[in-house]
């Protein structure tokens, strides 16, 4: 059975979010650990730390992010884009905007995983991984 490391990710940031969870701990991937720097950069989680064991892949420990009166998570929808069995690929030039500016899409380049804007102003294209919002 082959599984996706990516919309696992999601999943466990989106289900920790549902039940109210403060902190979450996924198993740890370079690609993960570039998605978990944008989304903490652009202000959707709190925190986040790698833990780096010798013997394992290590994990990533992220503190989720919620309104302090309202109780809700900074992250409305995580949508993962580019599937294992349906790859989408995006020139520069044609690069979504996630409602209309307001999110972010997280793209792998050949400059790395970056967000749309980023790809943007460098003018490259790639995989449309996934939408947060």
């Amino acid at each position: 059975m082959f599984t996706d490391p990516i919309s696992d990710y999601l999943t466990r940031v989106r289900n920790a979010q549902m039940a109210g969870h403060k902190v979450v701990d996924i198993p740890a991937s370079n690609m993960k650990k570039e998605i978990t720097k944008i989304l903490h950069d652009k202000g959707y989680i709190r925190n986040f730390k790698f833990e780096d064991d010798i013997n394992f892949q290590g994990n990533i420990k992220i503190a989720l992010k919620y309104n302090n009166k309202t109780k809700m998570p900074a992250i409305k929808k995580l949508l993962r884009i580019s599937k294992p069995g349906l790859r989408k690929y995006t020139p520069s030039k044609s690069l979504p905007r996630v409602i209309n500016g307001l999110g972010i899409a997280i793209v792998s380049t050949s400059k790395g995983v970056i967000t749309d804007k980023e790809a943007r102003d460098l003018n490259v294209g790639g995989e449309v991984l996934c939408h947060v919002y």
